[in-house]
């Protein structure tokens, strides 16, 4: 019995033992030789190669993350905004004027290890605020030039600050009823990217995005097509230095009119193809072209015997208000569609909007009513619409005041006919 007795007292000794173990306090088994390593939140995946939007919040709300790393003992945090160090530490509660930003947060450790995610921060304004629109390449500018700001609100607007700098503006309508204002960019501006703050006359302060001021000579439009024996209106920043443009082997001196904005030549007589132009400033340098791929010294021209009917970058959504000029594409006017024979093939030239969370395109009459033989059509790349112009299709456009392209995502590029 005695034997029992201390048997029973052993067992409940070590029971006590175990029981002091499994309520041990966690410990970390992580070490500073760990690769870093970001938990939470998860950031979506780039889209079509675009940064993902981690965030879309009005402008009268904070901006708030809150990160969960390992090691965290031994890692640091970085937040940058905009390609700048706004904060260190696991969560950033920061406030911010309207527009895009571009966030990015580095995770580090002690021993040079580090890892790091990307996103966009959509920041919205709010109603009756000004704000500005991308229309076309209005946010490239030159010191010492003219510019441009296309939006909403901007009577508003009494002045710019750009890079500290306050800039005095006027307001404008133009024939297409958007109002814009026009300002003259300072001589000492930097190349580069800047923010733009719009200033009302209370000194009240919103965001305007940003512009790329640049000295080079650069064209931003009007490169990528032409027809030949016509007149060739390309337009951009600085051109007033170009010496020379040289396309198929055919160097051009003499051209029908050169400003800082743009210039014009007539198209050499070229057959149906793809060509190379390059040109030179006056001291030498290469001139610059601007496409969806970056900034080049060679542009690709395509000469074709297609009309281009209208050139430019016009986003459209029909989520937007029915007051915005980019609620829909409106810009071919009835009157050309009049004369138009029918058999005509028009073709759209479209880009995707990256930020946007879908991308479709639909052609109507001025009534939203779709034309004939035409639908909704969906896309994530870069594309063209290509429309039989029937006589049914060109007297519903007569008869339906107009034509438009509607949806929701994209650009329209360009509208050729042939």
């Amino acid at each position: 019995m005695k034997k029992i007795y201390f048997m029973l007292l052993a067992m409940l000794v070590m029971s006590f033992a175990f029981t002091a173990c499994s309520e041990e306090a966690p410990f970390s088994t992580a070490t500073a030789d760990d690769e870093p390593r970001i938990l939470d939140p998860i950031f979506p995946d780039r889209i079509n190669g675009s940064l993902p939007i981690v965030a879309n919040i009005n402008r009268d709300a904070n901006f708030t993350m809150k990160l969960t790393v390992t090691p965290a003992d031994y890692t640091s945090v970085a937040w940058q905004i905009d390609g700048k160090e706004v904060y260190t530490g696991a969560s950033l509660d920061i406030n911010l004027k309207a527009g895009v930003y571009g966030l990015k947060v580095i995770v580090s450790t002690g021993v040079g290890k580090s890892t790091s995610r990307e996103g966009i921060i959509q920041v919205n304004p709010l109603a009756g605020d000004p704000w500005t629109k991308n229309i076309g390449f209005e946010r490239i500018i030159a010191p010492n030039a003219k510019s441009r700001l296309y939006g909403d609100n901007l009577d508003k607007v009494k002045s710019l600050i750009i890079d500290g700098k306050t800039i005095a503006v006027n307001t404008y309508i133009n024939s297409d009823n958007q109002s814009y204002i026009e300002y003259l960019v300072p001589a000492d501006l930097t190349d580069g990217e800047h923010r733009v703050t719009l200033v009302d006359a209370s000194g009240n302060e919103y965001g305007g995005n940003t512009v790329k001021v640049t000295r080079a000579t650069l064209i931003t439009s009007g490169a990528n097509r032409i027809n030949a024996n016509r007149e060739w209106l390309m337009t951009g920043v600085n051109l007033d230095n170009i010496a020379s443009l040289t396309i198929a082997g055919q160097t051009i001196t003499n051209f029908t009119r050169q400003s800082a904005s743009e210039i014009a030549l007539i198209c050499p007589a070229l057959s149906d193809g793809d060509f190379n132009l390059v040109g030179k400033t006056k001291s030498g340098e290469n001139v610059q072209f601007y496409s969806t791929n970056g900034i080049t010294i060679e542009q690709t021209v395509t000469v074709s015997s297609k009309t281009v009917l209208w050139q430019g970058h016009h986003y459209v959504s029909w989520d937007l208000p029915d007051n915005s000029p980019n609620k829909t594409f409106n810009l071919i006017g009835q009157d050309v569609f009049a004369q138009i024979k029918a058999g005509a093939v028009l073709s759209i030239y479209y880009s995707v909007a990256p930020e946007a969370e879908y991308h479709q395109l639909r052609t109507t009459t001025a009534s939203w009513n779709d034309l004939p033989g035409t639908s909704v059509i969906e896309f994530s790349q870069n594309g063209v619409k290509e429309i039989q112009l029937t006589q049914d299709v060109l007297n519903k456009i007569k008869e339906q005041s107009g034509f438009l392209c509607v949806g929701h995502g994209y650009y329209v590029d360009m509208v050729t006919l042939q």
